[in-house]
């Protein structure tokens, strides 16, 4: 078996022949290929974005800001050079004696090669030199092992070399009875971009006796059916992996579009995805919306026109000046939203972690015998706004200022802040209660639930004031259209101070007045596209638009 292995590598791997690197092949392109990244055409009326903590970027921004300001992380990088140089990566092939005194040397000559592998891989380094390396260890053992080769597929299938994983794939399924998952995995998606893309299909069927195939099997499973032009397969697929419960990526949705063709053979099943989008609040990479853009205008007799554009702070689209839909609930959406919250929040299984039984029926009456809040202020929250200023001369300026503008309003605190010290002033306590409705809850209980129940309970109306993203609290509900709705009720409701200074006048971030989410009209579309993977938050919602209009 030993000696046959050698000679099969040495027939189908010529290991000490070198070859080019050859160039990553996109998955899907067109014949004409595909959508150049849009320039940003609305860069040079640089429009006035209002801050807010739901802005894509404000997260990154700030934790950047920080990181400057205090140095963390500055030596980071010397760190992570001191692991790379661990394991030396050599620049060209080196011969078995090389290698093996690389070995000797090391200091660590266990699992040497498995670690090497692993560095060429990490490195991006020239497929030549990891040739060289299985060249050396067939000659000092006779064998190769799976872990090694397993290694050795990677670096072929994410370099993009086709014929080396075709090769290694008939090497390891001759050698071995069985492989694992991760092998599999590496297969389909190295397959798929090959000639071989239909037995891509065939370890995809593998993966399905053992586990639940990944996203990402289904996305390259995807994109070798419709790079090879078999595009029924390739919604076929698409279907299996919405019926598993799976979330499509953006490869697969690109790949999709840029495969579709001008024709409207597959239109339904392309409008469907937008509309996956809006339910999940998802939002297309510029790559992606680059690709819808243009589908739209390859739709014959259709006239479809697309720019890339921005909202202004009234909701008006600075392309086509249409209105976008708006941020308030309307009032079957704030029923559901306000049935689900109480059901699953308010009075879920874990809500009284955070609470007892007794105290959240006190507050329940307590606001049953109130009128309806206009805003809800999380004082505690609220109070810590600005370090460096006494916390109850914070939040009176805070409820002060709302009392100015004639509205009712509720404080929500803990008893701790009634007890006079130098943070709590008795005074500031005491005009506190003169300017707005107070409740004080017991010192480990949580406020959140207090709080949604209060501005839920007072109606569509009725904001509040917090820096707390509830996050946990829409992670509690049950299904992603709810979610939707609680997200789309927080940043239509949510007052978040942008800074207080003591003597100054206590200002608001605005809250949005339109909805960030996949829209249509029938006659145009408005969709917000990500513009850096990774520079949005999950909570932060993107600035920037694609504006698709019907030409008359």
């Amino acid at each position: 078996m030993q000696v046959w292995v050698i000679r099969a590598l040495r027939s189908v791997c010529p290991f000490l022949v070198p070859t080019r690197p050859r160039p990553h092949t996109p998955y899907c392109t067109r014949a004409q290929g595909r959508p150049a990244t849009p320039k940003d055409s609305t860069r040079r009326e640089s429009p006035h974005v209002p801050k807010s903590v739901f802005a894509a970027g404000t997260a990154k921004r700030t934790a950047e800001y920080f990181k400057r300001k205090t140095g963390v992380g500055d030596e980071q990088p010397a760190r992570s050079n001191r692991v790379r140089a661990f394991v030396h990566v050599p620049d060209q092939p080196l011969t078995a004696s090389e290698w093996r005194s690389r070995k000797e040397s090391s200091g660590y000559p266990e699992r040497f090669e498995l670690r090497v592998m692993e560095s060429l891989l990490a490195a991006g380094a020239h497929l030549d030199v990891a040739k060289s390396l299985l060249t050396y260890v067939s000659i000092e053992t006779g064998s190769l092992p799976y872990e090694l080769l397993q290694r050795y597929l990677s670096i072929c299938v994410f370099g993009g070399h086709h014929s080396e994983v075709s090769d290694t794939y008939d090497i390891m399924r001759s050698c071995f009875k069985t492989l694992d998952t991760g092998a599999y995995s590496l297969l389909v998606k190295g397959l798929s971009r090959t000639e071989r893309w239909r037995e891509a299909l065939v370890l995809l069927e593998d993966i399905k006796k053992v586990i639940t195939p990944s996203t990402r099997n289904y996305s390259d499973a995807i994109a070798g059916a419709v790079l090879h032009g078999d595009r029924e397969t390739g919604w076929t697929l698409y279907g299996e992996l919405l019926e598993q419960g799976l979330t499509p990526n953006q490869d697969t949705w690109q790949c999709l579009f840029d495969g579709a063709g001008s024709q409207h053979e597959h239109k339904d099943k392309l409008l469907a995805i937008l509309s996956y989008m809006r339910e999940n609040q998802a939002y297309p990479e510029t790559p992606l919306a680059a690709s819808i853009k243009t589908w739209f205008e390859s739709l014959p007799d259709e006239r479809w026109k697309g720019t890339f554009s921005s909202v202004d702070p009234r909701g008006v689209c600075r392309s086509c000046r249409t209105n976008l839909e708006s941020i308030q609930l309307t009032e079957d959406e704030y029923g559901q939203l306000k049935h689900r919250v109480m059901m699953d929040v308010i009075e879920g299984k874990d809500v009284f972690n955070k609470t007892t039984p007794e105290e959240l029926d006190s507050f329940k009456a307590f606001v049953e015998k109130r009128a309806a809040f206009d805003v809800v202020v999380d004082g505690l929250n609220v109070a810590h706004v600005s370090p460096q200023c006494v916390k109850s001369e914070t939040l009176l300026a805070v409820v002060s200022e709302l009392e100015e503008r004639g509205l009712n309003v509720l404080v929500l605190g803990r008893k701790h802040m009634l007890n006079p010290s130098r943070n709590w002033a008795r005074r500031d306590m005491q005009q506190l209660r003169q300017k707005a409705h107070c409740f004080f809850t017991e010192n480990i209980s949580e406020d959140d639930p207090f709080l949604l129940y209060a501005a839920l309970h007072s109606g569509n109306h009725c904001n509040f004031v917090s820096r707390d993203l509830m996050r946990d609290h829409k992670a509690c509900l049950p299904d992603s259209t709810t979610r939707r709705l609680f997200f789309k009720w927080q940043r239509g409701h949510q007052l978040v101070l942008s800074g207080y200074v003591p003597g100054k006048r206590v200002h608001f971030q605005k809250t949005s007045v339109y909805d960030t989410i996949v829209q249509t009209t029938g006659t145009a579309w408005h969709i917000p596209h990500d513009e850096e993977r990774g520079d949005r938050s999950s909570y932060e919602v993107p600035q920037k638009w694609l504006c698709l209009n019907k030409e008359h």
